[in-house]
């Protein structure tokens, strides 16, 4: 990679150009930030910035490089989904609600990238308290997708998305609760990972729902994911949803070739409700992993349908539970009037609140009263079985599964807005995988024409048995071996849009 060229390197690229003293991280961040300075205007992807920060820590990394103490992201500039809490920025998940909140200590996965030496580049846009699929919910205005700027770039990880396909930072931290870090994935192009549920800690990272909710990496390929991986996944002691297991290297099979490779296609992917043109690109996608040595096979995850409900019954009802904390009392948003503790309450959450946060709180408070908990969160609880025993069934006959990771390309701002059902079938492939706890992933696969003629990227999701995420990356790597839609980045227009 040329000097002259810093913004579309890979994580390897650029730690190769910081250990051999080509450049250092002060002069690759301040390249990054000066991406941001020129294009986020348009495309609103960073909420917080703090450059004394940013540069301090970049100092601190160049002397760790002089040092010989360098680690594999020593020195690179990283974007924070702004759900992670990190000492002395704001952290706003989003809303009106943290609109002031500066977090007083670091998310397990920003210490975890701060002891790799990275660089914090700022906090990234995301729909408010990460519900939403088209980054349109946030408080601080939506963010555009950077291959059009009329369409959404996928929710709610779309600050981190939007900033990974503008190549405004080396890399970025995302979280996937129903498909928010690969349907975002699929709609900017660029390679996104939701590991197995409890890999990543989630201590510090702003609860959603909280037996759905992962932290993964979000980068242009696979391997940048591993490096990433490598960074984040671990046990931690202070989050109880936290797996002890041993550190693995996740870099450790990229190359090992794909013969005898099992491919289960679930025909649930491939039915009504998929765009034509999507199809095409997944097709020809399997078409390159038949060359690769792989064998195909067909499979069926019956009770995929019913993920979107059993997801839109749980989620709320984690959600309604978790979002209970924000009452104007110790921090957040608290309403300047009030008669009464009980109005100090009912007015801070009112104002504090977008209109999707409080539907959602709404349907879970409903979902678990007396009279309805049985028929709706219980008979939730129990199809989400089912649905997770469809993967075991699937896994017995192949490795990995493959399909769609959304049913179109981007779709424009405000076409989805009004119509929630629209807008929550948007992760109609995504959803079944968080219900079971399984890791899933989002890959280029190509550009498909969108209804006004637009090419648009098309997402390629591979699905692993649990803690398979080696696997996973070594089925990505390969295919982005023979192709080259990893590499692609939009061209931006200058000046605000």
């Amino acid at each position: 990679m040329a000097k002259n060229d810093l913004s579309n390197g890979s994580l390897k690229s650029y730690a190769d150009l910081l250990q051999s003293k080509q450049i250092s991280s002060v002069e690759l961040t301040q390249e990054f930030l000066a991406r941001i300075h020129r294009y986020n205007p348009s495309i609103n992807a960073f909420i917080a910035l703090d450059e004394a920060k940013t540069l301090a820590q970049a100092k601190a990394a160049d002397v760790r490089i002089a040092s010989g103490k360098a680690a594999p992201l020593t020195g690179i500039p990283i974007a924070q989904k702004d759900i992670f809490c990190a000492k002395g920025w704001p952290t706003t998940c989003g809303s009106k609600m943290l609109a002031n909140f500066v977090a007083p200590y670091d998310a397990h996965v920003i210490s975890q990238f701060d002891a790799a030496g990275a660089v914090n580049l700022g906090k990234t846009n995301m729909d408010e308290f990460a519900m939403g699929s088209s980054n349109e919910t946030s408080y601080f205005g939506g963010v555009k997708n950077p291959w059009s700027f009329d369409r959404v770039p996928g929710g709610s990880s779309g600050g981190s998305a939007a900033a990974v396909a503008a190549r405004l930072c080396a890399a970025a931290t995302g979280t996937d609760t129903g498909g928010s870090i690969r349907q975002p994935a699929s709609l900017c192009g660029f390679t996104g990972l939701k590991p197995t549920y409890g890999v990543v800690s989630r201590f510090g990272m702003i609860a959603f729902a909280s037996s759905l909710d992962q932290a993964g990496p979000m980068a242009k390929s696979a391997e940048d994911c591993a490096l990433m991986m490598n960074v984040m996944a671990g046990f931690d002691e202070r989050d109880s949803t936290s797996l002890d297991r041993a550190k693995e290297d996740y870099c450790r099979d990229l190359n090992k070739p794909l013969a005898g490779l099992k491919i289960g296609l679930p025909k649930e992917f491939f039915a009504e409700g998929l765009s034509a043109d999507v199809g095409k690109v997944i097709g020809n996608s399997i078409a390159e992993y038949k060359k690769l040595g792989a064998e195909i096979i067909d499979i069926s995850l019956p009770n995929t349908g019913l993920s979107i409900p059993v997801y839109y019954v749980l989620a709320p009802a984690e959600a309604s539970s978790n979002l209970s904390r924000y009452d104007g009392v110790r921090y957040g948003h608290r309403a300047d009037s009030y008669t009464d503790l009980m109005d100090m309450y009912c007015k801070s959450r009112a104002q504090g609140f977008g209109a999707e946060v409080k539907r959602r709180i709404l349907i879970g408070t409903y979902v678990l009263s007396a009279g309805y908990y049985d028929a709706y969160y219980l008979k939730a609880q129990q199809i989400r079985r089912l649905i997770a025993q469809d993967f075991v069934e699937a896994f017995k006959q192949c490795d990995v599964i493959m399909g769609p990771a959304a049913p179109s390309t981007a779709f424009k701002a405000g076409e989805k807005v009004d119509d929630p059902v629209a807008m929550y079938l948007q992760d109609i492939y995504t959803i079944s995988t968080n219900l079971a706890g399984l890791p899933g992933m989002s890959v280029p696969a190509g550009f498909a024409n969108s209804n006004d003629g637009k090419a648009l990227p098309v997402g390629l999701q591979i699905i692993g048995n649990y803690f398979d995420e080696a696997r996973m990356l070594n089925v990505a790597h390969q295919y982005q071996q023979v192709t080259d839609w990893h590499n692609q980045a939009p061209s931006l227009p200058e000046g605000n849009a």
